[in-house]
Formats: C-alpha cells, structure tokens, sequence
C-alpha cells in the first residue's frame, strides 16, 4: 500500500494519478470533506484526518506502507503556519510510521532548505528533513525546483497575469535563477524510488535542465502564449510594500512579502542532477510549457 499526504494539491493529484494508472493500491489522508470525495472518486482510499493533529493519525500505517508525505503549504493561513504543518505534522507522522514500522518513508523537501534561512518555509522544509533523518526509519528526501504542470500555480498566476497585462511586469531585476521541472519528470524519479528504493536512500536535489532567471521564465512562458510585449521591471521594494498592504488586507494575497523575497536568490542545483540520479534527461522548460499548456 502507498500511503500519501497532502494528495488533493497540484504535486499529489498527478501522483495518485499517475500510481492508480500503474496499479497501485493508495490510500490518502484528506482533511477535508471534498478532498476526500474527490480522491475517493479517482479510485484511492480515503482515511480523513490531518497531520497537524496527531490523534487523528493513530493507527493508520501498516508495516508494508511506503508512506510518501507531501503535505505542505507555501503560505501560512491561520493555524496552518509552516512550523505546525512542515515541522509538527512531519514530527507527527513520522511517530506514528515508526509506531508502524513502515517500510520506507518519503518526503517533499525543497531546494534551497537551510536551517539558517531567513525563510519560514525554507528554514521549517530543512527541520522537517532533520526530523525525517534522525527518525531511523529507511527514508528517501527530495530537493526539488520549481515544478511545473498542469494545475501548477506558479504558471496559473503568471497566465493570468499576462492575459491581462499590456507589459511582462518584472518584480526587481528578475535575475534570480530557477530550474523548472516537469511534473512527469519528477513523477519518474518517484516512480523509480517506488520500485527499488533500497537505490534511494538519501537525499536528492531535482531541477530541471537550464538555470533559467525569472525574468527569462516570464518571457519564455510570454512567447510561449503568442504574446509580443515590453518588459517593466518593478522596483522590488515598491513591489513589496504593495504586497505587505494587500496581506494585511486579504486572507489570501495574491503574493506575499516572503514569495517576493524568494525571487532575489537562486534556487538550483547541478543541472545533470536527474540524469545522474535518475538515469534519464529531464524536457526543457519550453517544451514542457508546449505540451501541457499549449500542447
């Protein structure tokens, strides 16, 4: 059985798709209602519950589960803070899976996770593989880039802005590198975990195969639609000011002052790394776009 958390979000909706195609049998912890009818609906087992919430996880892992735990958020809401769901729902389920003696565990990290960083959702992604590494459970961690599909939000926003945009707006220089992977792409390398994961016991950092800036994701993805515009490059401090007002405002902004702040580093890796781990070569940025958008 594979066990799946935060299976109703872009990365966990193309994997319970994508590991019911191939056969497998799959249960998801849902939180909510709709989550857990939709999941139902494709064919997985559903047991509702939330990672936050350690009594709701008692005695739901078996010794044979491969439990691979994606939940995570990439903006705090309420209760859902990144220190109660990166840190205290990894702290929970990796209690119960050790309860449970499961057979290997899964997590979702993120590139660029570092215990110092002045990024909450860095610096909790970074604690929870602290806590996934010293559980004694046999574990495979995953670094990845930005991962683009369909239903992904980063590309959604960028769409939408663009749609409605006379100019390709810039936040600061946009010179900040990324390494887009496909979602089928990182669907292989969970795939291979899956099937032979005595291979995979580490951790391992996915990115796509260019280091591309944001400035030139916007654009590619721009040309991509058909689109011929100027580019305006914001101020970065304008651009954060406008977004610490409207949080303040609205329960769920647009962009936040942190998402701001994460497009002025770099977020890669070595660009072989999935060839080098993985045993195959990643599609381009465009070409991905050209498939599932345009496709």
């Amino acid at each position: 059985m594979i066990f799946i958390t935060g299976a109703s979000g872009f990365v966990g909706g193309h994997l319970v798709d994508y590991l019911l195609a191939k056969g497998h049998r799959v249960r998801c912890l849902a939180r909510s209602e709709r989550a857990g009818k939709s999941l139902s609906a494709k064919g997985a087992e559903v047991i509702r519950g939330d990672v936050t919430r350690s009594e709701t996880l008692t005695g739901i892992l078996s010794p044979e589960d491969f439990v691979i735990h994606l939940a995570g958020v990439i903006e705090e809401k309420g209760n859902a803070t990144f220190d109660a769901v990166h840190c205290n729902g990894t702290a929970n389920l990796v209690a119960e899976a050790k309860q449970a003696g499961v057979r290997h565990f899964f997590y979702q990290s993120a590139l660029g996770a570092d215990k110092n960083s002045w990024s909450g959702y860095l610096r909790t992604k970074a604690e929870a593989e602290e806590i996934v590494k010293h559980s004694g459970l046999r574990h495979t961690i995953f670094r990845p880039s930005l991962i683009i599909g369909p239903w992904d939000g980063f590309t959604k926003k960028l769409i939408d802005i663009l749609k409605l945009s006379p100019v390709i707006p810039i936040p600061g220089k946009g010179m900040a590198k990324f390494q887009p992977v496909y979602i089928k792409d990182w669907l292989v390398c969970i795939g291979n975990v899956i099937e032979n994961p005595d291979s995979y016991v580490s951790t391992y950092e996915i990115g796509g195969l260019e280091q591309l800036t944001y400035k030139e994701i916007v654009e590619t993805l721009s040309r991509s639609m058909g689109h011929s515009r100027p580019t305006l490059n914001i101020p970065m401090g304008l651009m954060k000011l406008g977004a610490a007002v409207i949080q303040s405002i609205l329960p769920s902004p647009p962009v936040t002052t942190d998402q701001l702040r994460l497009l002025e580093q770099d977020n890669i890796c070595d660009p072989k790394s999935i060839e080098k781990d993985f045993g195959f070569a990643p599609v381009k940025y465009e070409e991905a776009l050209k498939e599932f958008i345009f496709g």
